[in-house]
C-alpha cells in the first residue's frame, strides 16, 4: 500500500512539474524576459504554473506583486534556493550577473546539480535549462557538462538586444547545445526574442555573443569620439548622426544608442534619459574582459579589443558614477578628457 502512495505522488509530482517554469534572475534582464514568457504562457495555457527565484527575495516577491496585478489568476510560487525551483518545474531559465553566480546557483550546495541528484530517470530526461548569462565559455561548458552527465539537457542561450528588447520581446538568442537540446528550447525563446540563431555545440552561442559585444565595445567608443570630433568641427550633431547612419559608418552604435542627446530625431536613447536605463558600462567592460581572456588563451590578436577594454576600464576609474550607466556614457568621459586638455 505504501508502495502505491509513493508512486502516486511520483506520478502527481511529475505532472505538476511538468506544467511549470522556473525563472531564476530577476534583474533588469531576466524581469523583463520572466515577464514576457510568463504572460505569453499564461495567455496561451491558463493551467500554466510559474516559479521564481532571485539572490534578492524581495525582487522575486515584487515580480509576483506586479505579474499577478497585470495577470489574475496567474499561478506564481517563490522559492529560496535553485534546488526547489528544479523540484518544481521541469524547465529552468537562468539570468545571472557572471561567472561565479553561474556557479553557485548550478554547482552548489542546494543548486540545480543536487536537485537532479534526486529526481527520477523520466523526469531527468524532460529535464530542461536554458542559461542565457553572458559568462566565460569553459565555465559555461563545465556547467553544461554536469547537467548533461546528470541525465538533464542544457543550452547556452545569450541574449542580444538589451534591456529594450528584453522589455519588446525582441531579444535575439545566440544558442550552444545539441539540436535536441536546440529544438527543445526554440518554442520557450521564441516568448522572449524575435531571432533564435543554433551557433553550434555547447558553448557556441557564448562564443557568439562575446565577439558581437567585442565589436559593440569598440564601436560605442568611437562613435562618441567621432561624435564629439564633428561638434568641435562645428556639426551639427542631428546631421551629423543622419550623415553616419546613412553612410558606411552606420552602426548600432550610432543609429540606435547613439551618446550625444536629440542627434536621433526619431529614438531616444539612454543618453536622454541621463543614460538610464540601457547596458551598463560595468557589464560592457565584463564582456569585453571576457573577450580579452578567451582571446589570450587562443592566441588570437585584439589590439582595438584591448584598446576599448582599458578604456572602460578607465571611465569607471576616473567615472564611478557611470558603472550602472547605458555604457554610451562613455562619451561623458570623453567630454571630461577634452575639458581637461
Amino acid at each position: 500500500m505504501r508502495h502505491t502512495v509513493r508512486v502516486l505522488q511520483s506520478l502527481e509530482r511529475q505532472i505538476v512539474r511538468a506544467k511549470s517554469t522556473a525563472f531564476i534572475g530577476l534583474g533588469r534582464m531576466g524581469s523583463e524576459m520572466a515577464f514576457n514568457f510568463f504572460s505569453k504562457t499564461f495567455a496561451e495555457s491558463p493551467d500554466t504554473r510559474f516559479v521564481v527565484c532571485d539572490a534578492l527575495p524581495t525582487s522575486a516577491v515584487a515580480f509576483r506583486r506586479n505579474f499577478v496585478a497585470q495577470f489574475p489568476g496567474a499561478h506564481i510560487d517563490i522559492v529560496l534556493t535553485p534546488k526547489e525551483a528544479v523540484h518544481a518545474s521541469q524547465t529552468v531559465l537562468t539570468m545571472l550577473p557572471s561567472s561565479p553566480q553561474v556557479k553557485t546557483v548550478y554547482s552548489e550546495a542546494n543548486g540545480v546539480i543536487s536537485a537532479l541528484e534526486s529526481l527520477s530517470a523520466a523526469e531527468l530526461k524532460r529535464s530542461l535549462f536554458i542559461d542565457s548569462t553572458t559568462l566565460d565559455v569553459g565555465i559555461a561548458r563545465s556547467v553544461a557538462a554536469e547537467v548533461i552527465s546528470a541525465g538533464a539537457q542544457m543550452v547556452d542561450a545569450p541574449v542580444s538586444g538589451g534591456v529594450t528588447g528584453a522589455k519588446a520581446g525582441t531579444l535575439a538568442f545566440l544558442v550552444g547545445g545539441t539540436e535536441g537540446a536546440f529544438v527543445l528550447s526554440q518554442p520557450i525563446l521564441t516568448h522572449m526574442g524575435n531571432r533564435i540563431i543554433h551557433c553550434g555545440p555547447s558553448g557556441a552561442g557564448l562564443g557568439a555573443k562575446i565577439c558581437n559585444n567585442l565589436v559593440l565595445g569598440v564601436q560605442q567608443i568611437v562613435v562618441g569620439e567621432a561624435m564629439l570630433l564633428g561638434q568641435k568641427l562645428g556639426l551639427d550633431p542631428r546631421i551629423l548622426a543622419q550623415v553616419i547612419n546613412s553612410s558606411t559608418g552606420g552602426c548600432w552604435a550610432s543609429s540606435v544608442n547613439n551618446p550625444v542627446p536629440y542627434s536621433l530625431a526619431d529614438k531616444s536613447p539612454p543618453c536622454e534619459r541621463n543614460y538610464e536605463g540601457g547596458f551598463a558600462t560595468a557589464l560592457m567592460l565584463k564582456d569585453m574582459l571576457l573577450a580579452t581572456d578567451i582571446a589570450a588563451s587562443t592566441d588570437s590578436p585584439l589590439p582595438l579589443g584591448k584598446s576599448a577594454q582599458n578604456f572602460y576600464a578607465e571611465t569607471l576609474r576616473h567615472r564611478p558614477d557611470l558603472a550602472q550607466k547605458d555604457f554610451s556614457s562613455v562619451y561623458e568621459r570623453l567630454e571630461q578628457m577634452r575639458r581637461e586638455d
